[in-house]
């Protein structure tokens, strides 16, 4: 082999070296720069984690105090976080209020949907499980309605849920009755203001409570169930 070809040889095993390290050096940086798929949903699942104290943190309060008097401070220090980090997830204390609202209505919704079409029984039982978890937040809400408008709309939306839940669950009652009161007499009867009378102010418990509303529902109905 002649001279200029071992020159020619060894400058393309330096160009070959140089390109091999080149491409290893661009892997590895690619590599330590691009987060690995269990840390991102490990972060993905803490921050819903942290998400989901702070809304149960907001409805707890909303439960203890009035809205006008629960902070951000107090929000983040019942979710064991900063304030920042609300801020950081929800924006603004109205952002945050809607965001629970939203949260609790979505909960709210689906345990009301699963009442029993045509049966008193049913209904009752599962409109105390309703008012057991969540009466009290209800009427601490209609308290304040008046003074906060954003209060005033969830209220509202509320009493709308109400009214399709008794329609859709009485349906068969309302669809035979001849009494064109029925309908504003069943959302009376399940209203929550009727809950706390008897649960509350009265001081039945749960079976009491239970008795005393299908007894009264049953006799604007009939027997109380339908096919």
């Amino acid at each position: 082999m002649t001279l200029s070809a071992v020159i020619d040889a060894l400058e393309r095993s330096l160009l070959t070296v140089a390109y091999l390290a080149l491409v290893s050096t661009d892997m590895n940086a690619s590599g330590l720069s691009r987060p690995r798929p269990y840390r991102m949903r490990a972060r993905a699942e803490a921050a819903a984690e942290t998400r989901r104290r702070i809304l149960r943190a907001v409805l707890d309060l909303h439960l203890e105090r009035f809205h006008d008097q629960i902070t951000l401070e107090d929000v983040a220090r019942r979710a064991g976080v900063t304030v920042q980090t609300v801020i950081r997830h929800f924006g603004s204390r109205d952002g945050l209020v809607e965001a629970a609202a939203e949260q609790a209505t979505s909960e709210i919704l689906a345990q009301r949907s699963a009442a029993p079409v045509g049966d008193v029984d049913g209904a009752v039982g599962n409109l105390l499980d309703h008012y057991e978890g969540w009466g009290r937040t209800a009427l601490r809400l209609l308290a304040q309605e008046e003074r906060f408008p954003q209060l005033r709309v969830l209220a509202d939306g509320g009493r709308t849920a109400h009214y399709a839940w008794v329609e859709r669950t009485f349906g068969p009652f309302l669809a035979e009755t001849s009494d064109p009161l029925l309908r504003p007499k069943l959302i009376v009867l399940t209203d929550v203001f009727t809950w706390k009378l008897l649960r509350l102010d009265l001081g039945l418990d749960r079976t009491g409570t239970a008795s005393a509303l299908a007894g009264m529902i049953r006799a604007i109905v009939g027997d109380g169930r339908r096919p």
